[in-house]
């Protein structure tokens, strides 16, 4: 009990190492502290990891056994058996009536859980689904579409090393996004010689740190960064011999560039002209540029066409595989990766035929397909440690949309918003009760994966997922015994006869798609430490090697075969997590498509050239909303105990100093903010970080838990009972929840 187990933070994606001192009680955290020998974060940690107790013990709702809905509309307990046989006969009903591909698979993971994920695909496939999506189809797919058109490979942003940081509506002190964020600004920040711009509308706490703060108008980002990048072109910044051997297409860009009227956007973002053209000076003459663009961006007005413009941005200036700029890098999966279609040309969801990036339907056209007469409709949804009503833009549309399907089923540890419409619930462990990870893995040049061990045993009644997976896989009959005792016999033999086994599983396009509960009922059993879960690893590090060789050599684990069983082995047996590849940065030259950048997506610049005189709300609608802004005690909803905020416990709505003034508003003052969508009551919090005309609601707000009395709670507001599904970028469906038109009124005393 007093020894400080190796574990991970699990509130974002870079999901720092932690140890944690388990109580007396064998179960609660009585300490965390940042893990040292963590490769990545080196025992870095923010203050919202050292609240992890009131995840994994402050739950309030934690299913422990499987529910069934009753007629009444109340759940009943059932044990596994009936749960698995029950679900796995609805499904198959529903296939049968209407094709597999009428139910729709969500989720597969948060921050820090997608080992369980990872064997969804053998449930899909045992049942015939064929469409999917997840939260990345709410925020990163423009990003990845973008950056597919113009790399074919997906790309990040060495910030820890470069001369000038660039952020588009990210804040890293709070979002963080690479290794030691506020160290890491903090250290840009003290160097003379160094220099962060960031563009947005709040005076964050990145921003505060700046040298350059662009607080430009909500939503017209697009506008202020295709100034910046004709004032390049205006005063020959550019990086005339970088684009002539590296870059295809400059002359159509700097064409569309010459014609943008500089001064005319910087008056639409409201920011001075000589500020713009100091910070874009500043970084044209860098030697090196990582930039890195976040929801602000992703999740408002001409998202797509932002980060297009945004990488011109850096592109203009040469900043691609050189030290402290845009890097290709490895991984343990393909997580942003895409084929760049052209618009229309790629593949549709059924109904709306809203374009499937990266294999996943747009979050936002969820609801059109299931509302609707259309035989193609969604009839079931399948869930996995997701919460789309409230995590999904219109919150009441998305409950509507459940209510009307003829079966959903959802896996997760709590008893959440999305849980309380399905008609079977399935509790999964906690990710400190099994063994877990991550597949965000794009450190460089040395990559980081880590393997979590369980901190604690999980409770009696609930199972990982991939337990969850296999019974469902072998309840629809599509493996059994047969199909598990060739494998078995060839792994007697040893790892290298069973390798040569499974290729011939993967050379069967209908088996492959079952190969992880393959490998977890049968390499599963013979690793040590009840790490089954980890199996799929094992494929993982042999395809690592395949896409990688140079790389995984490079970090000291040989080559073929032998190179596959040594970084498996390193995985599982690095608790503190471990390097898997290693590169020199000139390596992204070889992973993106043609060796070239490709500065045409014909579609966006075409946008660039023809953008629109910006129209500002007012009349009815005076304000913008960002809805859902990370604050200092802000995370994912997987927190669910609100005792864990140490500050603003309410959730307040953030205003400008000025318009508290105008409404003669003070702090604490309850207003009713209104949307197209709905409205609400919340208490105000009028700041100077806010430009006027501006209002934001935190995220992570809006939970219902059950108090100690056994009454419900609501703490906050849930932003997405304010926003729009149809409300949403026409390229690739991201909601627009940092762009909500508004309005305030006063609430009577």
């Amino acid at each position: 009990m007093n020894e400080w187990k190796p574990t991970a933070c699990i509130l974002c994606e870079c999901n720092c190492g932690i140890q944690v001192l388990l109580g007396p009680d064998g179960r609660s955290f009585e300490k965390i502290r940042g893990d040292k020998l963590h490769p990545a974060s080196a025992g870095y940690t923010c203050n919202k990891a050292l609240q992890l107790d009131h995840y994994q013990n402050g739950r309030v709702g934690r299913v422990t056994a499987p529910l069934r809905r009753r007629a009444d509309g109340e759940f009943e307990e059932i044990d596994w058996d009936t749960a698995i046989s029950e679900i796995t006969a609805r499904l198959q009903e529903v296939g049968l009536r209407h094709g597999g591909e009428s139910i729709f698979y969500y989720g597969g993971g948060g921050q820090g859980n997608h080992l369980g994920g990872a064997y969804a695909p053998a449930t899909m496939a045992a049942f015939g689904m064929r469409y999917r999506s997840s939260a990345l189809a709410q925020e990163k797919t423009g990003d990845f579409w973008v950056g597919a058109r113009m790399f074919g490979y997906p790309m990040r942003a060495d910030v820890e090393h470069a001369e000038v940081a660039f952020f588009v509506g990210k804040n890293p002190y709070q979002s963080h996004g690479f290794p030691r964020a506020r160290t890491v600004l903090k250290e840009i920040a003290r160097d003379p010689n160094r220099s962060m711009i960031v563009l947005d509308p709040v005076r964050t706490e990145t921003a505060e740190l700046a040298d350059f703060h662009l607080q430009l108008r909500p939503g017209t980002d697009v506008y202020l960064l295709s100034a910046m990048a004709a004032i390049m072109v205006r005063d020959n910044l550019i990086d005339a011999d970088w684009l002539a051997e590296h870059a295809e297409g400059v002359d159509e860009v700097l064409a569309v560039l010459r014609a943008v009227p500089i001064e005319k956007y910087c008056a639409t973002a409201d920011v001075d002209l000589d500020l713009v053209t100091a910070a874009t000076r500043r970084l044209a003459r860098a030697q090196s540029v990582a930039a890195l663009e976040d929801l602000g961006v992703q999740m408002n007005r001409y998202s797509t066409v932002v980060s297009y413009v945004e990488k011109l941005v850096w592109l203009l200036t040469g900043n691609v595989a050189k030290p402290g700029t845009q890097y290709a890098f490895t991984g343990m999966a393909a997580i942003g990766h895409d084929r760049g279609h052209p618009a229309g040309e790629g593949p549709a969801s059924p109904v709306a035929g809203a374009p499937i990036i990266s294999g996943l339907v747009p979050c936002n056209v969820i609801t059109e397909e299931i509302l609707t007469d259309h035989p193609a409709r969604y009839r079931a949804m399948f869930i996995e440690s997701s919460n789309p009503v409230h995590s999904l833009a219109d919150s009441a549309r998305m409950r509507a949309a459940l209510r009307s399907l003829e079966l959903v089923v959802v896996i997760d540890v709590a008893m959440t918003e999305t849980a309380r419409e399905a008609d079977y619930v399935l509790p999964a462990a906690t990710q400190f009760e099994k063994y877990e990870a991550t597949f965000f893995n794009f450190d460089f040049p040395r990559n980081i994966f880590h393997l979590r061990h369980p901190v604690l045993p999980a409770p009696d009644g609930v199972l990982a997922e991939p337990e969850i997976h296999a019974r469902l896989v072998e309840a629809a009959g599509v493996l059994t015994e047969d199909d598990y005792a060739p494998l078995r016999a060839a792994l007697a033999q040893g790892r290298e006869a069973f390798a040569m086994a499974f290729l011939g599983v993967l050379a069967d396009p209908q088996r492959s798609k079952l190969a992880p509960v393959l490998l977890y009922r049968t390499l599963g059993p013979t690793l040590p430490g009840d790490a089954a879960a980890a199996a799929l690893l094992w494929a993982a590090a042999y395809n690592c090697v395949r896409k990688f060789p140079d790389s995984v050599e490079r970090a000291g684990y040989g080559t073929g075969l032998a190179a596959g069983e040594r970084l498996f082995e390193a995985i599982l047996a690095g608790e503190h997590g471990i390097v898997i590849t290693e590169d020199d940065y000139e390596v992204t030259w070889n992973r993106l498509r043609g060796k070239k950048v490709r500065l045409v997506v014909p579609e966006l610049l075409a946008v660039l050239a023809g953008l629109p005189d910006a129209e500002g709300e007012s009349g009815e609608w005076p304000f913008v909303l960002s809805a859902g802004e990370r604050r200092a005690f802000t995370a994912n909803t997987i927190v669910r105990d609100p005792r864990w905020r140490k500050r603003d416990g309410g959730g307040t709505l953030r205003i400008s100093l000025a318009d508290a003034e105008r409404l003669g508003l003070a702090p604490g003052d309850l207003v009713r903010v209104t949307t197209r969508r709905g409205s609400t009551e919340v208490p105000v919090e009028p700041t100077d970080r806010m430009r006027p005309g501006h209002l934001s609601l935190p995220n992570g707000f809006g939970l219902s838990v059950t108090g100690p009395d056994g009454v419900p709670v609501t703490t906050g507001v849930a932003p997405n009972e304010l926003t729009e599904f149809d409300s949403r970028d026409e390229w690739v469906g991201t909601p627009w929840h940092k762009y909500v038109p508004a309005r305030l009124d006063m609430v009577p005393v």
